[in-house]
């Protein structure tokens, strides 16, 4: 491509100063819509700016988020784990932001095993009423004294499948190696997977808010973690610019594009 005017290179310049990198589709942006992308920037750098988070901290929500089985977004994941190590993350931190992310997976059980409940006590069919057994009070204890707070969920497993209940307790619980992520971060990255819209929960998200204001976390970081999660959604951009940009270049070229094309159908035959 040509090079940039001084305008675009302007741009350019501010966009990496508020995001802290440049991509394809950034590139393709500012020569399709110079406009959006600037837009785009101011957004998203609004939170960085503003914010109390420091940059460590918002490049691992972004790796959660990124990482996460309801979005799996590879470059975005390899980005931002990498200005995360940049900013001083170490392996061990990144790896419980993983642990974090693969704890996601609950969230559905335990939206379901609230409405099974409920669904039970509607058809009138017998609901487990029962003192707990020590057994039983001896998790709830150690579940209480990790997190502070006892969510109907956890009853409910505990009640209906004790013994799940306890390998669930042995996978949230903290890492025993040191030099991994506090409990602060560690709430802050589940706050945002809980509220990011590729996997919305809103009971998860007011447990993980809770926590987060009693565990001291100032009412601004919640609101920053929360601006974050929003950002994922240029990603239809990341990936869909430089789609266009492709075919852009083969409908400029179309002798080059049929040749590539029967190029391709040729070999598809003799595969």
């Amino acid at each position: 491509m040509s090079g940039l005017t001084a305008e675009q290179q302007a741009l350019k310049d501010a966009y990496v100063r508020a995001r802290g990198y440049w991509r394809p589709w950034t590139e393709g942006l500012l020569r399709l819509d110079p406009a959006f992308l600037q837009a785009y920037g101011k957004y998203a750098g609004y939170a960085a700016e503003k914010g109390p988070l420091s940059r460590k901290m918002c490049e691992l929500i972004y790796v959660a988020l990124d990482g996460s089985a309801t979005h799996l977004f590879r470059s975005g994941l390899a980005l931002h784990l990498r200005l995360a190590l940049q900013e001083g993350a170490t392996a061990r931190e990144i790896t419980d932001v993983f642990r974090l992310a693969t704890v996601q997976g609950l969230d559905g059980c335990n939206l379901g095993i609230g409405i099974l409940a409920e669904e039970l006590a509607s058809a009138g069919l017998e609901v487990d009423r029962a003192e707990l057994s020590h057994k039983q009070q001896v998790l709830r204890d150690a579940y209480v004294a990790q997190f502070g707070d006892w969510p109907d969920f956890c009853e409910q497993w505990l009640r209906y499948d004790p013994g799940y209940f306890a390998v669930l307790l042995d996978l949230l619980a903290d890492p025993q190696a040191g030099g991994g992520l506090d409990r602060r971060s560690q709430c802050l990255i589940s706050l945002a997977l809980n509220a990011c819209f590729t996997a919305l929960d809103p009971h998860g998200l007011r447990v993980q808010i809770k926590r987060a204001l009693r565990l001291g976390i100032d009412q601004r970081e919640i609101r920053q973690v929360l601006q974050m999660t929003a950002h994922l959604g240029v990603h239809a951009c990341a990936v869909g610019v430089p789609v266009l940009m492709e075919a852009l270049d083969e409908r400029a070229s179309p002798g080059e594009t049929g040749e590539r094309l029967s190029q391709g159908g040729q070999q598809e035959c003799e595969d």
